[in-house]
């Protein structure tokens, strides 16, 4: 008896281990194809044909419509956190961190984790100025991504790295809004030095020697693949 509980448990763990594995990869497919063809063009039916599963299987995973886009930017976020976030966490305290950010950035969209660039870039735009939970996460993340640069940047501030009278909040805003422009640049004519020339205008702002991006060293990988 004792060994037959154990063996349900064991089964009953396997499967959950293998349904969490199968619905990181539908959601890795889904943020990818988001990048492309936009979230509100993401649903059950296009993503089961995208991915060869059944609408039957994916609605074990998605109630809804919303509830898969709510889980592709969750799982999105994830991504960006590990291509970008961790790398600039991991760079010593102040300014080098922001300039880890906008290297692990340029990389991330170089690389074309997303085949369209950066995932919320790209959503971003397209559902900006429709009022809803899915428009409401992108926004916070995009505010916590620039709130990290402004952290960053405040320490920098503290340790003499970058001057006094700097501003913060509205540095974090340019080193932003640069890396989102070349993403931009870089998805529209696939031109690497793009994010060169991104990584090189960064490192001036933030008064640091040039140096090539990390990335000029990486293979071009991808997620969706």
């Amino acid at each position: 008896m004792e060994t037959t509980t154990a063996e349900s448990g064991r089964r009953q763990r396997q499967r959950r281990a293998d349904g969490e594995r199968t619905r990181a990869a539908i959601l890795r497919a889904a943020a990818s194809l988001a990048t492309v063809h936009g979230l509100d063009g993401l649903s059950i039916g296009t993503l089961a044909t995208a991915i060869g599963m059944s609408k039957s299987g994916l609605y074990a995973h998605f109630g809804s419509k919303e509830e898969l886009q709510l889980a592709t930017v969750a799982e999105a976020e994830k991504i960006l956190f590990e291509e970008v976030v961790e790398p600039a966490l991991a760079a010593p305290a102040g300014v080098a961190q922001l300039a880890a950010a906008c290297d692990a950035f340029c990389s991330y969209v170089g690389r074309r984790v997303f085949p369209g660039g950066c995932f919320f870039a790209a959503t971003s735009l397209e559902l900006g100025a429709r009022p809803g939970p899915v428009k409401d996460r992108l926004a916070a993340i995009q505010s916590d991504f620039t709130s990290l640069l402004q952290s960053f940047a405040v320490t920098a501030i503290e340790q003499h790295e970058l001057p006094e009278d700097e501003d913060p909040a509205r540095l974090a805003f340019e080193l932003h809004a640069l890396l989102l422009g070349a993403d931009l640049k870089f998805v529209l004519n696939d031109d690497p030095g793009v994010l060169d020339l991104a990584y090189e205008a960064a490192l001036r702002r933030l008064g640091l020697p040039l140096r090539p991006r990390s990335a000029s060293r990486e293979p071009k990988t991808g997620r969706d693949a």
